[in-house]
């Protein structure tokens, strides 16, 4: 019994594909990389928000059985 040959699809186009980025694609990040940039630079002005303490116990317990 003779197998059965199969054709090739054919070749996808060479030619020059169109993409194009929403403007907040690139505004966001940029933005996020001058906060990160401004804070650095300026550290006294990054304040530690005031959490409630049952946040913090949480955080320390998931840090303690990630340390197991």
């Amino acid at each position: 019994m003779a197998a059965r040959t199969h054709t090739r699809p054919h070749p996808a186009t060479t030619g020059g594909v169109d993409i194009r980025l929403p403007w907040w694609a690139l505004a966001l990040p940029a933005l996020a990389f001058l906060v990160l940039l401004a804070l650095i630079l300026n550290p006294s002005d990054a304040q530690a928000a005031a959490g409630d303490p049952a946040i913090t116990r949480l955080l320390e317990h998931a840090q303690q059985l990630l340390a197991r």
